[in-house]
């Protein structure tokens, strides 16, 4: 089983907002096969010691370097916390907290020091997370299964599920009349169809509750879009599994829901790109990290794709948001890219973390912005 928490939007903020004297971050590849967590910890005992070095570097205390390394220290003789891990780890330590976030990407493991968190890599497990939840939904079951990279498909228990369209309706069939004879038929059908959609989505709301994962729908026919209909889940996709579930296993339905997640992801890219190029003959876009820098301070960023494995080290000003270029990534320095999508992500802009192939040809980020240069 893969164990995933990541951030809502509202810690999210928190750890956009936090400064400090000293903040670690790392990522950190890790696997939910516990015999194997071995080589995760010993890895974040390498990243420990670089950012033991940056910040004596920087001139921290002993005393220092102990309230900021002890609890990581102690995370990795912890047994109980690597027994239930995801495909990567971000841990975000400073010398009053620590927090860790188990993600279902495949991140690269790093370590940054500096007087705020990190967050970059933690926008791709955000916009791409690479799960996803299927709804087999027919007349005759109705099953919600979570898939993740590598790792078998499992169902979801949600309580007050129904078992079929007869069950929620306490009927024996869908078929039969009413009393009044006013539904009956393939009318009363279509009614009925609506009426056990319903309550397929209100089951479903406690359990997606604040969540962001894409739902996949597997339906057929007349109820396939009767629950389009009454869905309340704004991430459900628009593509669905037009097999009928009944004949699928887990197994099969994730096959077949995979493909339709990396469409869904490329079709977010190029929608970004014809944008962008859009944006572009309008003087509304840039791939230029100063300009983006100074959008991204007053609130001009609307969308904006970048390298999440980049690491451009330096600093941005608070107030103007004029960019200051450092060779050396010490202790004091910090993500500029990451600066300026953070930024962006505040003043309410689409974040899209991408692969660098994903970017027009040299570029570290691609900002469409609300109003021109």
């Amino acid at each position: 089983m893969l164990y995933i928490d990541l951030p809502t939007r509202a810690e999210f903020s928190l750890l956009a907002g936090l400064r400090t004297d000293a903040c670690i971050s790392i990522y950190l590849k890790t696997t939910p096969v516990t015999p194997d967590t071995d080589a995760s910890r010993i890895e974040l005992g390498n990243l420990l010691r670089e950012a033991g070095r940056q910040l004596e570097e920087n001139g921290h205390s002993k005393k220092q370097l102990a309230l900021l390394l002890d609890p990581l220290h102690d995370l990795i003789d912890d047994d109980d916390f690597w027994r239930y891990q995801a495909n990567s780890l971000a841990i975000f330590a400073t010398a009053d907290t620590l927090r860790t976030y188990r993600l279902a990407n495949n991140l690269t493991s790093m370590v940054q020091v500096s007087d705020r968190p990190h967050l970059k890599p933690l926008f791709r497990a955000i916009t791409f997370p690479h799960s996803a939840l299927i709804l087999a939904f027919s007349e005759n079951a109705v099953r919600l299964v979570e898939i993740h990279p590598d790792l078998p498909p499992t169902i979801v228990k949600v309580p007050d599920l129904p078992k079929s369209a007869a069950s929620a309706l306490g009927k024996s069939t869908l078929n039969d009349r009413s009393f009044s004879r006013r539904i009956h038929g393939s009318e009363g059908q279509n009614v009925r169809f609506q009426q056990y959609a319903r309550y397929v989505d209100a089951a479903l709301r406690g359990v997606l509750a604040g969540r962001e994962i894409p739902l996949i729908l597997a339906a057929t026919g007349r109820l396939a879009s009767v629950f389009r209909q009454v869905n309340s889940y704004p991430h459900l996709l628009s593509e669905t599994i037009a097999d009928s579930p009944d004949r699928l296993t887990e197994t099969e339905l994730a096959d077949l829901a995979r493909p339709i997640l990396d469409r869904a992801y490329a079709g977010q890219i190029a929608q970004a790109r014809v944008l962008f190029e859009k944006r572009s003959n309008e003087g509304r876009s840039t791939t230029d990290i100063a300009d983006a820098a100074r959008a991204a301070t007053f609130g001009g960023i609307d969308t904006i794709l970048f390298d999440f494995d980049a690491v451009v080290p330096g600093f941005v000003d608070d107030e103007n948001g004029t960019v200051e270029f450092v060779e050396v990534d010490d202790a004091r320095a910090y993500g500029i890219v990451d600066e300026i999508v953070t930024r962006a992500f505040a003043t309410g802009a689409h974040v899209l973390a991408v692969r660098k192939e994903d970017l027009q040809s040299g570029a570290t980020l691609a900002a469409i912005l609300r109003q021109p240069i």
